[in-house]
């Protein structure tokens, strides 16, 4: 089987991920395509998604940058390329406990480059 691929595109910039075997993902992928506006927290991007999930039994706060997670209090599209204001040392932390659901294929790095407020769209690779 071949896994799940999704392309993600805001302000001149288009990344692609490959979606893990989860319920999260199966959700999301369900979903696409979907549109919103880039909220920035340190290193991460996130927007509300019309989903409505639980934590999973691997849910963690601890990521790895260019780790897509879904954050079920906000019920939230993340995207992590750095360090947040929660981390402590070199770690990659969430607000709490979120749901990874892909990885970046590429330089997660250049969304350093996004603005908050910035429209982006993820849609599949089909």
């Amino acid at each position: 089987m071949v896994n799940k691929r999704i392309s993600i595109k805001t302000t001149g910039l288009m990344i692609e991920a490959t979606l893990n075997t989860t319920n999260t993902a199966d959700a999301i992928w369900d979903l696409l395509p979907i549109n919103g506006s880039c909220n920035i927290w340190g290193d991460e991007i996130y927007f509300s998604i019309p989903v409505y999930l639980s934590e999973e039994d691997s849910s963690s706060d601890l990521v790895e940058t260019g780790n897509l997670a879904y954050w079920p209090p906000g019920n939230a599209f993340c995207i992590f390329f750095g360090q947040t204001p929660a981390s402590n040392a070199d770690e990659v932390r969430a607000a709490s406990p979120v749901n990874v659901f892909a990885t970046i294929d590429g330089d997660e790095k250049l969304f350093r480059g996004v603005s908050s407020g910035a429209l982006i769209e993820v849609s599949k690779i089909e």
